[in-house]
């Protein structure tokens, strides 16, 4: 091994700093100082490798495989010593590791989870380490994330969720054909005893459809749910069933956003405005029996020209007017998915450049990462938990215990 020339990289370093520039990354001081080290420690790891006794058997140096390594430092050269009998196991550099600095793998799973594609984070990989990464790198290394959102799915579940929301959100994943075809993503988002959002879970479906979220319902079930007191749900058929099967106590309210989008698709334009204002009394109306005085005379306005939306709201009327029996601040959370829309709204600034996923898996990452990213700011609990707290104990007693 050539001798270090350290006195040549003082040089190139006062001069970095003195013009300003970065002793690390691309053409930065450092780099060739650590490829030296880094090389003389693999030096030495072979050297204390080669003991006598394995001389005697007859093993003895075999060469050097050379292979280049992101550090936080710049893309170095390493020059990895081999043995005949091919026992050597280097530890400070191991096989087949490309990347030193754990600081780098955080990095490019940071900006993987910020939606950025495998182009751009090799882009920030040549500007600040001196070396383009390729696609099939970046992907081995957020599969590191992998075994996380195993365990994160796995995990135990509290008992009690005083509130949960649940949607799903629509993708295009390639299929083992290579078809682009649309995968749901059920999102279940509730509010935990202390007034914390918390994703109970995110499962990946070929569509949505009651059947699976039966499937959702039994996992939860299984993972330590044992009670769900308000179900917060779009208008999907058989959906109140599958909830109702699994956790045959919850209140299940069906979104009222859902249903006022569902009616008026089939009113006429010219009437829409007129039709809102008149629907508006009913399901802002001060209690269900109100809600009710608003309906009828909403039929008996709209009933004969739009007989199919006034049936709509009757025959769903039950699951849609749950929300009376609860106080104004419960009655805005509950009535419509806003929350878990709001949430979907995050993931899709993330995802919104993204076409069609490579595959389910790579679908789940970024979708996974963006939601640990998201979950950093769930650090309070909601306004005026303390009060409506309380209020769902009043209401559903031994069910929910404050104490």
């Amino acid at each position: 091994m050539s001798e270090f020339d350290f006195e040549s990289i003082k040089v190139k370093a006062l001069e970095q700093l003195k013009a300003g520039k970065s002793l690390l990354g691309k053409d930065g001081a450092f780099a060739p100082l650590l490829e030296s080290i880094l090389n003389a420690a693999l030096e030495g790891e072979m050297d204390a490798h080669l003991t006598e006794e394995e001389r005697e058997s007859g093993n003895r140096r075999n060469g050097k495989m050379q292979k280049q390594v992101q550090t936080s430092m710049g893309e170095v050269t390493v020059s990895t010593p081999r043995d005949r009998n091919s026992t050597f196991e280097p530890q400070f550099i191991k096989k087949r590791e490309t990347i030193l600095a754990e600081g780098v793998a955080d990095r490019i799973i940071g900006l993987y989870a910020m939606g950025n594609s495998t182009r751009e984070i090799s882009d920030w990989m040549e500007e600040n380490l001196g070396n383009r990464v390729s696609a099939e790198t970046i992907s081995a290394i957020t599969d590191r994330v992998l075994p996380e959102i195993k365990a994160w799915k796995c995990r135990t579940l509290d008992t009690v969720y005083p509130i949960v929301w649940m949607d799903a959100i629509h993708y295009k994943v390639t299929d083992e054909r290579g078809y682009a075809v649309t995968r749901a993503i059920y999102n279940v988002l509730g509010i935990d005893r202390n007034g914390h959002k918390e994703l109970l879970g995110m499962y990946i479906s070929k569509n949505e459809g009651a059947n699976f979220w039966l499937s959702v319902l039994t996992d939860l079930q299984n993972r330590g749910v044992q009670d769900i007191l308000i179900a917060c749900v779009d208008g999907l058929k058989g959906f109140p069933d599958a909830i109702k099967s699994v956790f045959p106590d919850t209140i299940v309210q069906l979104c009222i956003v859902h249903q006022i989008r569902n009616s008026i698709k089939y009113v006429g334009s010219k009437h829409q405005k007129e039709f809102m204002k008149d629907l508006k009394l009913v399901y802002q109306a001060v209690s269900k029996e109100a809600a009710e005085a608003e309906l009828l005379k909403l039929e008996a306005k709209w009933g004969e020209q739009y007989p199919i939306v006034i049936k709509s709201w009757q025959d769903n009327w039950e699951k849609l007017t749950e929300y009376f029996q609860f106080t104004a601040a419960i009655r805005k959370l509950i009535y419509t998915t806003n929350t878990v829309e709001g949430y979907h709204r995050q993931i899709r600034k993330v995802t919104k450049n993204k076409g069609v996923f490579p595959s389910d898996t790579a679908l789940e990452k970024i979708v996974y990462l963006a939601y640990r990213n998201i979950r950093k700011k769930w650090t309070m609990p909601l306004a005026n938990w303390a009060i409506m707290s309380q209020q769902l104990a009043i209401k559903f007693g031994d069910r929910f215990k404050l104490f």
